[in-house]
């Protein structure tokens, strides 16, 4: 009797703990969002958005991510996959694959899928094959025996595809040439009759209509420099970056493609998450749960062209409150509020404007890693007393190597790297300069050396990091340095938001150390599925231990 009163406690504890996972579970991610965003601009953001989910759930005030470099292609792989480059394989935008210059989703075997029929050419050339380790949605459609449905959606491939992972049901990015959303046959041989919907509905050749102007009166943009400061890039054919801007000119100018670089690219991009919401009927189940990954490029397209104290930005994360509150409401009304979690972070953060700080007196320049490779290949040339380049090139701030030339020069790899580190190492600019084939013998900070060694996939780095010095950057502006980039270790590039919100999340906020990495395990803990394969992260005890225990 015992044993069958124990097996029936056992079978129901199981039920409770199915009962207890959310039918959805949306992750939204901001392109090049600054933790401190959240502070900066909190004074006008509305109660339902940013601050429904800083009241309602959690929030990680001190999460940071644990590899370099910070860039975009690889801040979505490991939100989702809760792995660094040296083990998911995304090393970089670009990297270098089999001794050829790569683009992180590229795939020659696919071709484009827009529901037309005409071809989309390297748009649609696109897949996540590159990708070595699962994500979240891959593990949840393992453990529900692919019952549950995986979307990923944003203007960026690389933003829909690494997200969403290898067994998606869809993947679906942003093509400049005809302005519609589309696909590449990794995923399917034709779009979903939902996708072909809003597309045949033109809403971009809607938001391209009108101006952009600022919500509020521009003179009340108090946390941003007056409009049209020269730390401000402009578009094509506008000969200032001021308000109100002509949106059809802005088309007729840059094409569909200028449609990342405007906060109605953010309206477009949820507009499409809750068409993927009704046409794939997420989070309607009573036997699964459902994963839908949100991308917002359009932030980083601002932020890289304006800097991040712009007016431009400032009213760009405004709307984009505007826009999340109105999408967590259709949460609320196609799923219900407590059959959801969502959670929100960032890629990577961003630094100011070089000339802003300098003009404010806080060190920062610039560093040109073409004119910087061509000085290293003069000095090799003149010490090995030989005539090819030995350095291929200085990218994500790495050095990678001409192996064919080294050998032909009747030289050592380890030679050669050796005297390039010693180059590097008589420079001021360069903080630390790592070797990466001997981590042993280098005399770095152990945050640094750890967030190197994460950050160095041996196929496909470079054998050197070079980490310049606090506010220092890869450009390659000799003087009007606009706008602003990513890419360090430093806190401006590195600390994000992470906010979770939903079912049983408990509300609070915490600072201790967090990092990337435990997103991906935190959201498999509520899902209750096992951890994406190449995961190194923890779950946030905060978050899970409450959940766990309602």
């Amino acid at each position: 009797m015992k044993k069958v009163l124990f097996a029936l406690s056992f079978m129901l504890s199981i039920g409770l703990v199915a009962q207890e996972r959310p039918r959805l579970m949306v992750g939204i991610v901001i392109d090049q969002m600054r933790w401190d965003y959240l502070n900066r601009f909190s004074e006008r953001f509305g109660e339902g958005g940013f601050k429904r989910l800083l009241n309602n759930g959690f929030s990680c005030d001190n999460l940071m991510i644990d590899y370099i470099p910070t860039y975009t292609a690889i801040g979505h792989t490991s939100v989702w996959t809760g792995s660094v480059p040296s083990i998911h394989g995304i090393a970089g935008n670009d990297y270098l694959k089999d001794g050829k210059w790569t683009y992180c989703t590229e795939d020659t075997t696919v071709v484009g899928v827009d529901g037309s029929g005409k071809p989309t050419g390297f748009a649609g050339q696109q897949s996540p094959r590159n990708l070595l380790a699962t994500t979240v949605g891959d593990e949840l459609k393992l453990f529900s025996n692919f019952r549950s449905k995986v979307i990923g959606v944003a203007l960026k491939d690389r933003a829909s595809i690494l997200p969403a992972g290898h067994a998606a049901d869809g993947a679906y990015w942003f093509d400049d040439k005809t302005g519609r959303f589309i696909t590449s046959t990794f995923y399917r041989k034709d779009l979903p009759e939902w996708v072909k919907k809003f597309n045949d509905e033109r809403r971009i050749d809607q938001y391209l209509k009108g101006e952009w102007n600022t919500l509020f009166d521009i003179d009340t943009y108090k946390e941003s420099q007056p409009d049209n400061s020269v730390y401000e890039g402009r578009y094509k054919g506008v000969k200032a970056p001021t308000f109100p801007y002509n949106l059809a000119q802005l088309k007729k100018d840059n094409g569909y493609g200028v449609i990342r670089s405007l906060p109605m690219g953010t309206t477009l991009t949820f507009d499409l998450a809750k068409a993927a919401l009704e046409g794939e009927q997420l989070g309607l189940s009573d036997d699964h749960s459902d994963l839908l990954t949100v991308s917002v490029s359009t932030t980083d397209y601002i932020g890289h062209q304006f800097g991040t104290h712009a007016i431009e930005l400032e009213d760009t994360y405004l709307r984009l409150d505007k826009d999340l509150e109105d999408f967590l409401n259709t949460l609320d009304a196609k799923v219900g509020k407590n059959n959801y979690i969502v959670f929100l972070t960032a890629d990577h953060a961003a630094a100011h404007n070089i000339s802003f700080l300098q003009d404010n007196k806080i060190g920062a320049d610039a560093w040109n890693s073409r004119a910087e490779r061509d000085l290293a290949n003069q000095h090799l040339k003149q010490k090995f007393g030989v005539r090819q380049s030995l350095i291929r090139t200085l990218n994500n701030y790495q050095v990678f190597f001409y192996p064919d030339s080294i050998t032909a020069s009747g030289l050592t790899r380890e030679a050669v790297r050796e005297e390039a580190i010693r180059y590097f190492k008589n420079d001021p600019r360069y903080a630390y300069v790592i070797d990466m084939e001997n981590i042993g013998r280098n005399s770095v900070p152990q945050t640094v050396l750890t967030r190197a060694i994460n950050g160095y996939n041996r196929n496909r780095s470079g054998e050197i990091f070079l980490i310049l010095q606090p506010g220092w950057y890869s450009n390659s502006a000799k003087k009007n340095i606009t706008g602003t980039t990513h890419g360090a270790w430093n806190a401006y590039d590195a600390h994000i938001p992470c906010l979770f919100m939903g079912k049983n999340i408990p509300h609070g906020r915490s600072q201790k150390p967090q990092h990337m990495t435990d997103i991906a395990p935190t959201a498999c803990a509520l899902l209750g599925i096992q951890m994406p394969s190449g995961n190194v992260g923890n779950a946030i005890s905060e978050i899970v231990d409450p959940f766990l225990n309602k």
